[in-house]
């Protein structure tokens, strides 16, 4: 009886000692904001409470336009919770918070959610971007604006178990099956293990990925397979000899190209497959080459191999290495948006025509013009009077504005006092000239058309954004 009262008493402490330590772990209710989010189910959630607290999770940072890393991390993360199962939902949580929720309503995250399959056990949150950048800071997922780095958000996965303490970031991109070990047992001391049998090492054969394989596993595997069945992606067996190898060099290599060309093969599949765009990865031509000889050998075409060795890649028919800034007068650019339209507009023009002549060098990678065009926007100023004094102030910092980071970092400012200066005067800026948002810079500005020309990144991210459909409320 006393042994029963003992292993009674030493349970009933044990347990009483692990919600004390989960309790006063550094990352606890103290540490992690408890703010209100929204599910893409429509489902309001406080984030310490409902997501964090007590539970294992992983946790990334997405936007929904993006053409880059998000859609390669989801369809990762997707891989991912395929190989946890019914881990995920029930000792396991996903959670991917947007970082545009201007655009990334609930409605919106619950159809990307279903492009790309996701189970149950993953939600995709929303809410206030102050809350947002508040918890990106607070999880380590902050990216500060970094020229060296065009993408501003990178694919990284921080996954933690809030009882322990345990914190771990690690790329989204790797491979699926360490991430399911790093998030199934390395937060829980290996708990799930207890029971499964031990291999050694010696036993695990070797591996020897060719080039096009390791590619493939790398960049590919997470939305496609070869003889497999369709996914994310259709399934690429035969699509050596149904493609040319030429098109399809292109296709991998630079994606964003074949679109702006409104290629109608890219634009067919982008129907069939849900809206999900082909990632532009900056795979070289090399890549591209590897790539097909090695699916044409996994599908038993070897004409196609041999061909995709061979042949070199033509340039883009039609088009320069970078789409320039699209114009006034391009009629595929019309837009019928509140922006678009004239009303009140005459003393503006020649302000936003200056301006315009700013956003087409930075979206071009230069300064050419740049000075001239801000001395013109300062003389229009003092020409409207004191309505404009905020763009006036905003104007100034291009008189020292000497590299392009600096015009860049002035064009933002500069940006937001026009547009708000629109609002006030419920002025609009002509027809084709759009509000537009970037947020990896986290900044809008105005352009001609709706082919997006972005001037914060240039060329290195020229389609990195979308067009706002109302002038936005920049002083938010």
């Amino acid at each position: 009886m006393k042994r029963m009262m003992w292993l009674i008493a030493a349970l009933a402490a044990a347990v009483l000692s692990m919600r004390v330590a989960a309790d006063n772990t550094r990352w606890g209710a103290d540490y992690f904001p408890n703010v209100t989010l929204t599910t893409h189910e429509g489902k309001t959630v406080h984030f310490y409470d409902d997501l964090i607290k007590g539970k294992t999770v992983a946790i990334d940072l997405i936007y929904t336009t993006c053409q880059y890393a998000c859609p390669l991390e989801t369809a990762r993360m997707v891989q991912v919770q395929r190989v946890l199962g019914d881990r995920v939902g029930r000792d396991i949580f996903f959670y991917s918070i947007t970082i545009d929720p201007e655009h990334d309503t609930p409605a919106v995250l619950k159809e990307y959610a279903e492009k790309y399959h996701v189970g149950p056990g993953w939600l995709f949150l929303t809410g206030k971007a102050s809350d947002i950048e508040l918890i990106s800071r607070k999880l380590g997922l902050y990216t500060e604006k970094d020229a060296a780095n065009p993408d501003g958000h990178t694919p990284t996965l921080v996954v933690g178990n809030q009882t322990t303490g345990q914190w771990i970031r690690n790329s989204a991109l790797d491979n699926p099956k360490f991430l399911a070990r790093t998030i199934g047992d390395w937060l829980n001391s290996w708990d799930s293990n207890a029971k499964r049998e031990l291999r050694s090492f010696a036993e695990v054969p070797m591996l020897n990925f060719d080039q096009g394989q390791y590619t493939f596993k790398n960049h590919c595997a997470a939305c496609h397979t070869i003889g497999g069945g369709d996914a994310i992606g259709p399934d690429l067996k035969g699509v050596t000899a149904k493609r040319e190898t030429n098109w399809l060099k292109r296709f991998i290599s630079r994606p964003d190209k074949v679109f702006a060309e409104n290629d109608p093969i890219a634009q067919t599949l982008l129907d069939r497959y849900k809206q999900v765009r082909m990632p532009a990865l900056s795979l070289t031509e090399q890549d591209a080459a590897v790539l097909i000889d090695y699916i044409a050998r996994e599908s038993g075409d070897t004409r196609a191999a041999s061909e995709s060795r061979a042949a070199p890649m033509p340039p883009m028919q039609g088009m320069p290495d970078d789409p320039p800034p699209p114009t006034a007068g391009d009629s595929s650019t019309a837009s019928a948006s509140p922006v678009g339209r004239a009303a009140r507009r005459a003393d503006l023009k020649p302000l936003i025509d200056a301006y315009l002549r700013i956003h087409e060098a930075l979206a071009a990678d230069t300064l050419d013009g740049v000075m001239p065009s801000a001395i013109a926007i300062a003389s229009e100023t003092a020409k409207i009077g004191s309505r404009a004094a905020g763009i006036k102030v905003a104007v100034n910092p291009f008189a020292q504005a000497a590299t392009l980071d600096a015009a860049r970092e002035a064009f933002g400012p500069l940006s937001d006092a026009i547009i708000a200066f629109a609002r006030g005067a419920e002025v609009t800026f002509g027809d084709n000239v759009n509000a537009a948002y970037c947020p990896m810079a986290r900044k809008y500005w105005i352009q001609k058309g709706e082919t997006i020309a972005n001037p914060y990144y240039g060329r290195k991210m020229a389609d990195c954004g979308r067009i706002v459909p109302d002038l936005p409320a920049t002083d938010k």
